[in-house]
């Protein structure tokens, strides 16, 4: 069966993808739904000089707010509708799954199938309307006092900007997360990991030319250009080996005797990714850290003494900083592991199936060789992850290269891409399955 749809996926060719209307409907829905939301990241915040902002972000293109612009796609520097991203949804997403490892209420809510899973939706939904109102008021009030050689970045401050702007960086936060969930349900792909993936291609020749423009200026010797670009490549393919490399528990099957024939007595196997979590660390790391880091930005210089010693000690290429990210991306590495793979519960579903690992008992002791299996694998996940986030960072401390070609935004670029072209073959396969199921049919009616 297994070379069966080898064969037959190996066989998946254009002429497939072209016969696959359906495929095609959600690919097109997916790009226009993308092309909505960069539409978005141009249409800027009532009541802001764009062009003040764009001297800001200039100047300060190598701190925390330039890692947050590359994350927004661009939308933070230029003060628009989409600001904040889709971040508050990520945070409130995070919360709501760490209150259901802690409280019994909402992990029962968990249990309950689709129901329970659309309540704990609408608390995501509600949680994320206030953690944007927040952030929004932040940020409005940081630009009231952010100013550049050009002029001041709010022409008229006052109670009725910072109400417009909290009112419209909530409804951008709010839109984008609808049409995340609406990519993900009609479209290609996961909506909420594509719209950052978007945000980061959208600006990546933005990002070479500015490198490029760096060695012209002589800023960069050539040398250190190539260095980077083959850097990229590189940490381009660590990643999709580390992301396709798999741990293979063998799975045995007894045979069963049904009358005069034998059945079963089959051999398969367990797959367990080295990073099960995915790009999810990164990201949830990014969001946590990144946004109370975006109002210390704003509020710094003109806020009280000790908020400009945390902006100084946590701005990015800080050893606190890193340190803190670091810890993050380990902590979310194991916690998201242990939300999508329960080792007591696959020991029990292969105990009811008849399912048992060569040399380890059904049961308890299956799920403790899993666990520990696991744990093992999702150090190396962990260490793999913080790795590739971290070490092109002091890299791009050191010689002020964009975030772009550092780890993270190339490790959501490559995951996003693997994840996305496996769901197109998924639905390839599916519709040649279809075909074949079709044939045989109208064979079986002659």
């Amino acid at each position: 069966m297994a070379s069966a749809a080898e064969q037959l996926a190996a066989n998946l060719n254009f002429g497939a993808f072209a016969k696959a209307t359906d495929l095609k409907k959600r690919m097109w829905f997916t790009l226009g739904a993308l092309v909505v939301y960069r539409f978005g990241t141009y249409i800027p915040l009532p009541g802001i000089d764009p062009v003040v902002m764009q001297d800001i972000f200039r100047q300060n293109a190598g701190g925390i707010l330039g890692m947050i612009d590359m994350f927004a796609g661009g939308a933070l520097g230029r003060m628009t509708i989409f600001a904040l991203n889709i971040m508050p949804y990520i945070s409130a997403a995070i919360i709501m799954q760490l209150m259901t490892a802690i409280s019994p209420q909402i992990e029962a809510l968990k249990k309950e199938g689709e129901a329970g899973r659309k309540k704990i939706n609408q608390y995501t939904r509600y949680l994320t309307v206030l953690i944007t109102a927040v952030q929004a008021y932040g940020v409005a009030s940081g630009l009231e006092g952010m100013q550049s050689s050009v002029g001041t970045a709010v022409a008229d401050p006052g109670f009725f900007f910072r109400f417009s702007a909290v009112v419209t960086l909530t409804g951008g936060t709010l839109f984008l997360m609808w049409l995340g969930e609406q990519i993900t349900a009609r479209g290609i792909g996961n909506g909420i990991s594509l719209i950052i993936f978007s945000g980061i291609v959208a600006n990546l020749p933005q990002a070479l030319a500015g490198t490029l423009e760096l060695g012209r200026t002589g800023a960069l010797s050539t040398a250190v250009i190539v260095f980077f670009l083959a850097m990229a490549i590189a940490v381009v393919f660590f990643i999709v080996f580390v992301e396709r490399a798999q741990r293979r528990i063998i799975v045995q099957y007894p045979k069963r005797q049904m009358g005069n024939k034998l059945f079963g007595g089959e051999s398969s196997h367990l797959p367990l990714k080295i990073n099960t979590s995915g790009v999810i660390p990164p990201i949830f790391a990014s969001s946590i850290l990144l946004m109370p880091l975006t109002l210390i930005s704003f509020q710094a210089g003109q806020g009280p003494e000790w908020l400009n010693t945390v902006a100084a000690y946590l701005g990015h290429g800080q050893p606190l900083y890193l340190f803190i990210y670091a810890a993050l991306i380990a902590f979310f590495a194991f916690f998201y592991t242990a939300v999508v793979f329960n080792p007591v519960e696959t020991a029990d579903n292969l105990k009811k199936y008849g399912g048992f690992v060569p040399g380890i008992r059904p049961g308890v002791n299956t799920s403790e060789y899993l666990d520990r299996i696991l744990t093992r694998l999702t150090v190396l996940g962990a260490g793999y992850l913080v790795a590739v986030s971290l070490l092109p960072e002091f890299l791009i401390a050191r010689y002020s290269v964009p975030f772009y070609f550092g780890g993270t935004s190339l490790l959501i670029v490559v995951t996003v891409t693997l994840d996305t072209v496996g769901q197109i073959q998924s639905h390839l396969l599916a519709h040649q399955y279809e075909g074949l199921i079709k044939k045989a049919k109208l064979r079986g009616k002659k």
